[in-house]
């Protein structure tokens, strides 16, 4: 009999790994074991970038799976990521899991997956090389409407990095796609119905949540059950 998959938690590059951490602690309340990398250390000035974070991804999960089955879950950019860490790592991928993520875009750029208007903004925020932290992209309350409470406002907001600019340039590499019969995606704002009705298209299970992008830290239980729906078995 087949061991129950661990979730893999994988955070966007543009913000940090509590970003999943209410999320992991609801499921593993369910039973469920999870990990959650961290992506804070894997960025350097020069690329190339995804191979740094695939491999920092790869290294979490073998060093606590040892080559048993896991799901991969990816929140926003890191969606993007979800080949190179299925290529990287030693542990069997039974299922993929985007939730209000960036759907694998291989040979294109991040800038290529966004409007124009929004690359000449960043563009123009962009100093000595780098973008300023994800809260900065926005107009003044934004994160405040999405993440009301101020001490987990505040806990998220001091994780988020400045990129380099290089890593939104960087064509994504070219990967099989992981676990293509076990592919799922979990919608969880309006901003990403394209990628949920593309997902649609190919024949994935779809789930749809009427919550915001940061959902994951207001409602972790909810988005724990939608996950576990989700999760082959």
């Amino acid at each position: 009999m087949r061991a129950r998959p661990a979730l893999v938690l994988i955070h966007s590059p543009l913000v940090g790994a509590l970003t999943w951490q209410p999320v992991a602690r609801a499921l593993r309340a369910r039973g469920h074991a999870t990990i959650v990398p961290s992506l804070a250390k894997a960025f350097g000035d020069a690329g190339p970038h995804y191979p740094r974070l695939a491999a920092a991804v790869a290294k979490e999960i073998d060093r606590h799976q040892d080559g048993g089955p896991i799901v991969l879950v990816a929140h926003s950019g890191a969606g993007a990521l979800m080949p190179a860490v299925a290529s990287a790592t030693t542990a069997e991928v039974v299922g993929t899991i985007f939730a209000d993520a960036l759907l694998p875009h291989p040979g294109r750029n991040w800038f290529d997956t966004v409007p124009q208007d929004l690359r000449e903004h960043l563009r123009g925020l962009t100093r000595d090389g780098r973008l300023p932290p994800w809260n900065e992209w926005f107009p003044a309350g934004t994160i405040e409407q999405l993440l009301p409470d101020p001490q987990m406002r505040g806990r998220f907001c001091d994780e988020l990095p400045r990129l380099p600019l290089t890593y939104f340039e960087e064509p994504a590499p070219d990967h099989p796609s992981p676990a293509p019969f076990g592919s799922a995606y979990l919608q969880l704002s309006d901003g990403y119905q394209d990628e949920a009705l593309q997902a649609e298209r190919e024949g994935w299970r779809i789930t749809r949540r009427s919550a915001h992008h940061l959902a994951m830290l207001t409602e972790p239980e909810d988005i724990s059950r939608a996950l576990e729906e989700l999760t082959p078995s």
